[in-house]
Parts: structure tokens; sequence; C-alpha cells
């Protein structure tokens, strides 16, 4: 048997992060892998996700060419290309994360790990069952010892009960896998997931209705940045329908296409569409590995641990999805770090919700940081408000793309900002700006006194901040 000082269940961006860091600390690691290092995110959410929605929006940028004094004939969608595109630039990742494995002394088990019902020695606190493809029936699994265990098995797409999954009823997973661009699509979710789906079909030449049981979409943002998408949605012909709720025992789906039923008050309406996609949040994948051999406490369908990462079990930590909060990649890996550093004796911690920058990739693309005003309010803050519009900022104009504002929120005694909330262009890039001002602790005048450079996007941010103390410019 193979020993190691840490062993990581899970090859996504928390486990091969978490992986990397205790390597540099100068331990032994062990990652345990059971489909394609890189996880959800590289091989089903965050990277071919955003390869699909930047093919999307060069297909619409191209449609209105002769805005920007540029005529062209023949456009077409060769969708199978687009695909193409998806898979070599997931593969390609993949590859690179591999070379870290490799570089930083990992050793990777290809396999479903589980959680040994062994004694514990003076080598070891647990031991992996690691059982691969490449094993033969009979034969037993690979074990391998561990001192601490970071479990980071991720999650997947919640199902809603009695409904299937098929051709024509998926998950953003099943969605993926597409070989074709629907003519018609109903969304269940209103959600970042559901947003972004419904926001790349559109552009696609898909009509789209979204399906949400909230007040709004993407429910969880400042309610601002929730009108202004649903504004820029319609005028795309973007259907959405609030305060809907799907009635599972309403679809059916055949070879015509799917027809439902949702509630909308005393109101039933029935939709139909080629497909519908359900994206009703993820699930925590706790189940199948062994966990209840350990100490670890499950609450509300996720792992509990602390601010270190350790759950109840001195020995096993958890990061990621598993853990619940903010379903993030780049929380994941921040959470990695964190339970390396941890195992390893020093002073790490994991970041407060309130200060993990959120995007969503849809167009306009929405980011934020900090408390929404209603939060901030609801905190007991007396704030003031700067808000400022792309259509004053002039490498929006530039780009053909001034739809959207920024939003500060900052207390009105300290002038400390509290929150950042933008729905625009590529404001996914310069959120990392207001995350910053958060992290110092900031007030709304010194980032308004910054110098912005000119002409760029980020402009607005200062404009704002400027605003939120009767200053802006105007630029």
């Amino acid at each position: 048997m193979n020993d190691y000082d840490i062993v990581i269940l899970g090859g996504g961006p928390g486990g091969y992060v978490a992986a990397i860091r205790a390597a540099q600390l100068g331990k032994r690691i062990a990652l345990v892998e059971k489909e394609k290092l890189g996880g959800t995110c590289l091989h089903k959410g965050c990277i071919p996700s955003k390869t699909l929605l930047r093919s999307a929006e060069l297909y619409e940028t191209m449609k209105r060419s002769s805005s920007f004094g540029i005529r062209v004939h023949g456009i077409e969608l060769d969708y199978s290309n687009v695909l193409a595109r998806k898979d070599a630039i997931v593969e390609r990742l993949e590859s690179g994360v591999r070379f870290l494995m490799k570089k930083n002394k990992i050793d990777v088990y290809e396999g479903m790990g589980m959680i040994a019902n062994t004694a514990i020695t003076s080598d070891r606190n647990g031991v992996i069952e690691v059982k691969s493809s490449g094993i033969a029936e009979g034969e037993p699994p690979i074990s391998i010892g561990y001192r601490d265990l970071i479990v980071a098995t991720g999650s997947r797409p919640r199902r809603i009960p009695g409904l299937p999954v098929n051709e024509r009823i998926m998950s953003s997973d099943e969605a993926l896998a597409m070989e074709s661009v629907p003519a018609s699509v109903v969304i269940v979710g209103g959600g970042v997931i559901g947003v972004e789906w419904a926001s790349m079909l559109n552009d696609f030449g898909a009509q789209v209705t979204i399906v949400e049981a909230a007040d709004r979409i993407v429910p969880t943002e400042d309610e601002d940045l929730s009108r202004e998408l649903a504004r820029l949605f319609t005028k795309r012909r973007i259907k959405t329908l609030t305060g809907a709720m799907l009635l599972p025992g309403s679809v059916l789906a055949d070879d015509g296409g799917v027809v439902l039923q949702v509630s909308r008050g005393s109101k039933i309406e029935t939709l139909m569409a080629d497909r519908m996609l359900v994206s009703v949040g993820r699930a925590a994948n706790i189940e199948g590995f062994g966990l209840e051999r350990t100490a670890a406490r499950i609450e509300q369908g996720v792992i509990a641990v602390d601010r270190s990462m350790r759950t109840n079990d001195p020995h096993v930590y958890a990061i990621g999805d598993v853990v619940g909060g903010l379903q993030l990649a780049h929380v994941a890996s921040h959470e990695g770090v964190v339970a390396a550093e941890s195992i390893c004796g020093l002073d790490a911690h994991s970041p407060e919700a309130v200060s993990v920058p959120k995007c969503i990739y849809s167009r306009p693309e929405l980011a934020s940081v900090g408390l929404s005003e209603q939060a901030a309010v609801e905190s007991g803050h007396s704030v003031k408000i700067g808000k400022f519009s792309f259509k004053a900022i002039g490498k929006a104009l530039v780009l053909g793309d001034s739809d959207g504002f920024v939003k500060v929120v900052a207390d009105e005694k300290t002038g400390d900002v509290l929150g950042v909330h933008m729905i625009g262009p590529h404001v996914t890039d310069f959120i990392g700006e207001a995350s910053l001002a958060q992290l110092v602790k900031a007030t709304s005048m010194h980032i308004g006194r910054m110098i912005h450079p000119h002409p760029t996007l980020s402009e607005i941010i200062g404009e704002a901040m400027l605003e939120a103390d009767n200053l802006a410019l105007g630029m």
C-alpha cells in the first residue's frame, strides 16, 4: 500500500488546486478522479458553456456588422464546428492540468475512490480504495493510505422529482451534448445557468422562454440588475415568466417536442417547445464514496465544515460545491488552498460570502460583489447609491455595446464600499477592482479618485463611485 500525507477525492478546480498548494508545502499527495481532471468546471460547466457563449456572441455581432460599416453576406452558423472548438479548448486545458500534476509530483489515480473501513495505524488515519476501469473483474482495488483526506467531489444538476431526463428534457449536462440548436426551448429556472443558456440559445436563433418561480430572474442579484436584464431580454424577444411554477405531472415529451404547464397565481399556462432545459440548482455529491465511515456530518444536503474547511472528523476536510454556499469554481479553488494550508498548520480561513465576486456570462454580462442595496439596508446601514450608465462611456460606444450600468452601494456615514453591481459589456473582466476595494475596505472616494485609463470600460467604476458622492464628471 502507498501511504500519502494527503489524499484528495475529486480533481476539479478545488481538488487539483488543493493538491498543488499542498505539494508546494512539501506534502506527498495523491489525487483520485473518477472521470477527467478538471471536473465539472472544465468539462460540463464554466469552460464549455463560456466557449459556446462566445460563439453565440460573435454570431450575433456578425449579424449586425453593418452597424460597424462592414457588410457581410451569407452568414451561416456551423454548430458542429462550434462544438469542435469547445472540445478543443477543453482538451487543451485538461492537458494543462495533467502537466501541473506531473510538475508538482502529484500521483493521480484514475477511478472511483471509496473510503474504506480500515483500522488506523501509526502511519495513516484512513484508507482509500480505488477501483479503476483498468482493473480486471475480480481483482482487488488499489489501496492508498492517508494522514488527512480532502473531499472535493463537487456537485451535479439538481433533478425535479418525477421528471425524466431524455433527449427532450435536459439538464445543462445534456444540453452541452446537443448536436444542433433547437428551434425553441423552455428553460425552467432563471438563475445563473438558466439565463446564460437563454442568452446563448437566443443568439443562436432559438425561441426561448424562461420559467422562474421567484418574482424576478437572477433573484440572488441586486434588484436593479434583475430588472435591467429582464428588460434587455424582453427587447431580444426572450419570454420571461416569473412567479411561475412548473407542474411536473403535466410534462409530456415525444418525437414532436415537449408540452408542459406552469401555474402563475390562479392561472395555468400551457407551453410548447422542441426541448426543455431544467436549471434549478445543483446537488452536492455526498453519496457513494463511504463518507459515512468518517465522523463528517451532513447538514441540509452538504458536508458541514468550519472556516478551515475541517469537518467533524479531525483528519477529513471538504471543499467546493460539496460544502454548499456559493458553488463557484473560484470559491472551490480558494477553499482548496485554505484546506491545504490548514492541514500544514498555517492560519487559513475560507472567505466570507459577501467578499466573493459573482459573474454571469449572459449578454449582457452581470458581475457583483458585496451587499445589494436591500441587504445593506436590512443590515442596518444608511446607504448612498452611485449609478452610472455605459451609454456615457466612450469605449462602450466604440464596442457597439452600451446597455447597462454600474451601481455602487456605500455607507453614507463612512463612505465604505458595501457592494458593487454591474451589468453590461465585459463587466466580469473588471469586477476584480471592486473586490479589491472591499478587501482593503476602500471608500467610494478612494476608488473615485483613482486614475482610470481612457478610453476603457473600467472608467465606469470611477464614475459610479464619484456619483455616490454627487461628484461624477460624466466622462
